[in-house]
């Protein structure tokens, strides 16, 4: 017994030199001498020598232990959450639950052993009466070390798979715990890519109908909110939720490349920087509580926080049930009351709660979920705009849509159903008349000779030829605005030449009539964004909107707030998204425009609230939604979360503009990566692309950086998000406002006002 208890104390020991990372602690030196000491002693001591020896050393441990939990960094909380020792979701179903069964595959035999899902069931009482409720259990799983589990990073078809059982959860009306581990997705570009099945997880989980709890420890931006997206998130106090990971923040704020390594006072300045702890993000609102976990992080031994962790999740789900059942004032009598017992020490197990849900209280579900997540972020942007500002915006908002009911829904749609009837009877009328009259047309047919009618030759050509397509004409010969480009006296190598044989071509040819398309083998070199504003749409009809909205600073993250006021006046734009309405052919459009030359086009706060308000106005106005990707890097790192929570804010806006009839186009152009592609622009059933331009989950060097993987040079390519379904096609430059024209007459959008 005693030598079990000196291993368990150099365990302990072990496990606070990991946290620490080899820092030169004091109160560590202090232990290892004890220790050691101990250890050369131990056999020389007595029974009961030995005994309060260990009790004294092992008293000395837990005062250290206390000192050091109070003297935690960010970066040591990072280090818990990785640790071998660190309780996995496992763990949570043996000690949590009272009994469940795996499903979707087991340990290594696994679609992906990173994503681990049980229909469980917890055991409660109603006076005599035990009540089994049962829940589905989704969730990231790390195991102890175990490489199969990739740490937690799940595949696309991980996620798919996580995907699937939510839907199963809402065909069984019963509620979704989500348990968060991982550090993000695995950025694999296989079918399904990790962009887009992030982005489909995102968009089917804003309009789940069932109660949705998401409890997180380790949450790596994207990864994360592919299951996260919840009514309620808890968070546990030595967990972290960021953009990004504290090395990779210090990668690109060094400048490290080719597998080259921070400094390790870089590392932990970033993690200070990212406010990425529990307390940070309970603060800014991203979760809604957080878990107390024991000194130095939660273990699988720790059975008291187990019996902690089920009474909160037991709490929170029946919030989120009561919040939507039954009458509103019987709702917030029973949510007070629930709250007020919850304080004096109520045992969530000896009350009953049922979890299943009406169509009517579903839909209030879905309606609170959006409206919880509308409203974050709003102190993490600048917007100027005074009250008589927002006011008339307000009142703008009113009467577009009260004008737009009045005149589409009230009376187009009367007058488009007294229009289908007539067009029926008609088409009836027409049908019997010709039926009847056929034999008296065919005996005509054949004594009258078919006056003007084409030669046989003639119509067959017409049919079977192709159109005469006129070069000059399809680019127009001359475009409204021309690139700076063009104004350089220099020769411009294709960089197709070694393969394809190009020849070199005059820039003021190249970027003047040719749209910066190479003649030969059609390849697209990357144009201004103001070369779309003034080639696509009709001359004079952009009209700018929410201009006033700009990127701001909310983490004080050191130095970004100059590089910000850098690229304002570089670009004169306040963000990397501009909003716009414009027509192409008379067809009125709202855009949404992400510039690649403000901060790689990157978004934070105020770029999803400007995208979000486009998509509302297009809905209210009954206009088709474009996004157009001029370039995106991704979420912008220096805003924390306050940039990741734009993916599931943005999806919902798409998501409810889509389900009110609503056709959302998405186009994208040069290199758009991360964030925005996983979640409200990968969402879209219409996606195109530029030739040339290259979409994908992760860069080629975080790629590199976190898998060791080299890749091949088009792994990005159009061609390749083509192939796996990720878009829909790939345009020419010079026809994209034709095709654009083509797309919003024959594609979807029922609520539209020219359909």
């Amino acid at each position: 017994m005693d030598d079990k208890k000196f291993h368990l104390l150099t365990e302990r020991y072990n496990y606070m030199h990991d946290v620490l990372s080899g820092k030169n602690n004091e109160n560590l030196r202090l232990l290892s001498s004890r220790l050691e000491e101990l250890g050369r002693r131990l056999p020389l001591l007595s029974p009961a020598e030995r005994s309060d020896a260990l009790t004294t050393l092992e008293d000395l441990f837990n005062f250290v232990e206390n000192k050091i939990e109070a003297e935690l960094t960010p970066m040591d909380k990072v280090r818990i959450v990785r640790h071998p020792q660190r309780v996995c979701l496992r763990d949570i179903l043996e000690n949590v639950y009272d009994n469940y069964t795996e499903i979707g595959g087991m340990g290594e035999h696994s679609l992906d052993p990173a994503i681990l899902i049980a229909r469980a069931y917890i055991t409660r009482h109603r006076g005599k009466h035990t009540v089994n409720q049962s829940v589905m259990v989704i969730g990231h799983e790390k195991g102890h070390g175990e490489e199969i589990r990739n740490g937690g990073s799940a595949s696309p078809w991980g996620n798919a798979k996580a995907l699937h059982y939510m839907k199963v959860a809402e065909i069984e009306n019963i509620p979704i715990h989500a348990y968060v581990f991982t550090p993000g997705s695995y950025p694999v570009e296989d079918s399904p890519g990790a962009a887009q099945q992030i982005a489909k997880n995102l968009y089917e989980m804003s309009n789940i109908r069932v109660p949705v709890l998401a409890v997180i420890s380790e949450g790596g931006s994207g990864g994360a909110e592919a299951i996260a997206l919840a009514d309620r998130r808890l968070m546990f106090s030595h967990g972290y939720y960021s953009v990004i990971s504290p090395e990779g923040a210090a990668a690109i704020e060094g400048n490290v490349k080719n597998g080259g390594a921070s400094s390790p006072a870089l590392v932990e300045k970033c993690a200070e920087q990212l406010r990425l702890t529990a307390e940070e993000n309970l603060r800014m609102g991203y979760v809604d509580g957080i878990l107390q976990e024991p000194n130095l992080g939660v273990r699988c031994y720790h059975y008291d926080f187990m019996h902690h962790l089920r009474q909160e999740i037991l709490r929170v789900t029946d919030e989120i049930v009561l919040e939507v059942r039954g009458i509103e004032p019987f709702r917030s009598m029973a949510r007070r009351s629930r709250r007020k017992k919850t304080r004096v020490g109520l045992n969530m197990d000896t009350v009953h709660l049922r979890w299943e849900l009406s169509s009517s209280a579903q839909e209030r579900l879905v309606e609170r979920r959006h409206k919880k997540f509308r409203k974050l972020s709003a102190k993490a942007r600048v917007d100027p705009r005074n009250t008589w500002s927002l006011l008339k915006t307000r009142l703008s908002d009113f009467w577009w849509d009260f004008s737009s009911y009045i005149r589409y829904d009230l009376f187009r749609r009367r007058q488009q159903k007294i229009s289908n009837f007539f067009g029926e009877i008609q088409s009836e009328t027409t049908f019997f008349f010709k039926n009847q009259t056929a034999p008296v047309r065919r005996l005509f047919g054949r004594l009258l000779p078919r006056f003007g009618a084409k030669s046989s030759g003639e119509a067959e050509k017409q049919l079977t030829a192709l159109s005469d397509w006129s070069e000059t004409k399809s680019r127009r010969g001359n475009w409204a605005y021309i690139s700076n480009k063009a104004m350089e006296d220099r020769a411009v190598v294709c960089p197709n030449a070694a393969t394809h044989g190009c020849l070199d071509m005059w820039a003021p040819d190249l970027y003047g009539e040719f749209a910066g398309v190479c003649t030969h083998c059609g390849h697209h070199f990357p144009m201004e964004y103001q070369w779309y504003l003034y080639n696509i749409f009709d001359k004079g009809s952009i009209r700018e909107f929410n201009a006033e909205i700009e990127a701001a600073d909310p983490l004080g993250y050191e130095g970004f707030g100059v590089k910000l006021e850098k690229a304002k006046a570089a670009t004169g734009l306040k963000s990397s998204c501009l909003t716009f309405e414009a027509s192409i052919n008379n067809i009125k459009l709202v855009v949404a425009m992400l510039v690649a030359t403000f901060r790689g086009g990157s978004v934070g706060a105020a770029e999803g609230e400007k995208f979000i308000l486009a998509s509302e106005r297009a809905s209210k106005k009954r206009l088709p939604f474009l996004a157009y990707t001029h370039g995106t890097a991704g979420i912008r790192i220096q805003e924390g979360v306050n940039g990741v929570i734009q993916m599931p804010r943005c999806t919902i806006a798409v998501r409810r503009y889509i389900d009110a009839g609503g056709l959302y186009l998405v186009l994208y152009d040069t290199s758009s990566y991360a964030g925005p592609v996983a979640s409200f622009l990968g969402c879209s059933p219409y996606q195109f692309a530029i030739r040339s331009s290259n979409v994908g989950f992760a860069g080629p060097g975080v790629i590199q950086e976190t898998t060791g993987t080299v890749l091949a040079p088009n792994y990005h390519s159009v061609y390749k998000a083509l192939a796996r379904g990720h878009i829909q096609g790939i345009w020419d430059r010079r026809e994209v406002s034709f095709n654009l024209h083509q797309a919003m007459l024959t594609m979807g959008g029922r609520n539209l006002y020219y359909k």
